[in-house]
């Protein structure tokens, strides 16, 4: 139970009502960006009907979409996955302590890159793309310098860029596996 709507206001309830469905129309967004780039399937902005159609399908009250909040990043998140030939939801993995899946991902020729679509409002950072990254060479046996990195967040309308220097990744890369090789010890103790 919730208790703290005895404070607020009429219009502080609806958002806060509206703002209760946000986990599950991100979840959903994510699961159709992630089908249409793995069909190759590019979005048109005339798409933002059946987007909204199907998140009400699923269960999302139509109070509750707002597409001129979100339509044009998962538009630009998808085609650019389509585009890049991307594959979406890949597991990386180092150990079973230490993994995680990447939105989308490829590595053609001498560039990975690496986009992940956020839903929120909450300002994202790159922490957990370079996290992948690095994952990425670990499960890989590749060094970072070995080719060039793009890492991309779709949020809020806008896309930001970032290229780490190699030797960023090789840091982060060697801080896993200090801290998994300190996790595994306790594990066995």
């Amino acid at each position: 139970s919730k208790y703290s709507w005895l404070s607020k206001d009429n219009d502080e309830m609806i958002d806060m009502y509206r703002n209760s469905f946000a986990t599950t129309i991100g979840t959903l967004l994510h699961s159709y960006a992630s089908d249409s780039i793995r069909y190759r399937e590019r979005l048109r902005k005339t798409d933002a009907k059946s987007v909204r159609f199907d998140l009400m399908r699923r269960g999302i009250p139509e109070f509750a979409i707002d597409t001129s909040a979100w339509f044009s990043t998962l538009m630009d998140y998808v085609n650019d996955g389509v585009g890049y030939l991307m594959d979406p939801e890949i597991l990386l993995y180092y150990s079973d302590l230490c993994f995680g899946t990447a939105d989308s991902i490829q590595l053609d020729r001498d560039i990975l890159r690496i986009h992940d679509l956020k839903t929120g409002v909450t300002p994202a950072k790159m922490d957990q793309l370079m996290i992948y990254a690095a994952l990425f060479c670990l499960e890989y046996n590749m060094k970072p310098d070995r080719f060039h990195t793009e890492l991309r967040i779709y949020q809020s309308g806008e896309i930001t860029v970032y290229e780490p220097d190699p030797a960023d990744i090789r840091v982060v890369m060697d801080s896993i596996i200090e801290k998994d090789r300190v996790l595994q010890k306790m594990k066995e103790v």
